[in-house]
């Protein structure tokens, strides 16, 4: 357990909430551990009907803290990340976002597996995979074109590039746009209304909806997770995290 990511629990709901705006959320290997452990938890809870994540004031994550992936590198499906997207693309109970600020590289992805999605209008959303010799992870690379098409899909895995929330919900990843001092309220209404309901209906709703994809996604999810590993381990990943550390642009033409 860690404080920076708090769990409550309230009304049928509950939430898990980053809590590490100093880093912008930033999410270590013990807030993967945290995470994973309490999605584990509120499957097997019947109290817990419905779950919602957010961020902190202004910010949702920044994504991985690189300083600490690079401590501990995600190596085999036991580490605390590869726990934590299995838990949240196989959790049975519904799963609404509340996104206001930066949602990076896997404050990204992780909302692909989310029932619902409402951003606050100064949301950004970005995928800088390939900016820092890495490939695509939480099966982003089937998700993201299966929601939003191929070539869009195409353009925000290759380039990085950060896009707003109206792009998000162009894609199709985002629900509804809100002002930020409403968003997380609004999510948490969202969340207890889901609550209320029947917990079957919920259950086997989601569950027809998503079992025709389930083995192609952890197929992929996996698959990912293999190029991931020796990917950061290459030349240019170092280089792309090097050129991080020291604040400058990193030079990736040494490489073919």
């Amino acid at each position: 357990m860690t404080m920076d990511i708090l769990i409550e629990r309230a009304n049928g709901v509950l939430t898990i909430a980053f809590n590490r705006p100093h880093k912008k959320n930033a999410i270590t290997a013990a807030m993967y551990q945290t995470m994973a452990d309490a999605l584990v938890e509120a499957q097997g809870d019947a109290a817990v009907r419905a779950i919602l994540i957010r961020g902190s004031v202004g910010i949702f994550s920044a994504g991985n803290d690189l300083e600490d992936f690079m401590k501990t590198p995600p190596m085999g499906e036991s580490a605390p990340v590869f726990q934590f997207l299995r838990a949240i693309s196989s959790a049975e109970k519904p799963v609404v976002a509340s996104v206001a600020g930066a949602a990076v590289g896997i404050g990204t992805t992780l909302l692909l597996h989310c029932d619902l999605v409402y951003a606050a209008d100064n949301a950004k959303f970005s995928l800088p995979f390939a900016q820092l010799g890495l490939c695509p992870e939480a099966a982003s690379s089937l998700l993201l074109q299966r929601i939003g098409g191929y070539q869009a899909a195409a353009e925000k895995l290759l380039l990085g590039e950060a896009f707003d929330a109206r792009e998000a919900q162009r894609m199709g990843f985002v629900n509804r746009l809100l002002p930020v001092a409403e968003v997380d309220t609004f999510a948490l209404e969202q969340a207890a209304k889901l609550a209320a309901l029947p917990a079957s209906s919920l259950r086997v709703t989601k569950s027809l909806m998503k079992r025709a994809s389930h083995h192609e996604l952890q197929t992929q999810m996996s698959e990912e997770a293999v190029h991931f590993g020796k990917m950061l381990l290459a030349p240019e990943a170092r280089e792309a995290f090097k050129a991080f550390f020291e604040k400058r642009k990193p030079d990736f033409r040494q490489f073919d």
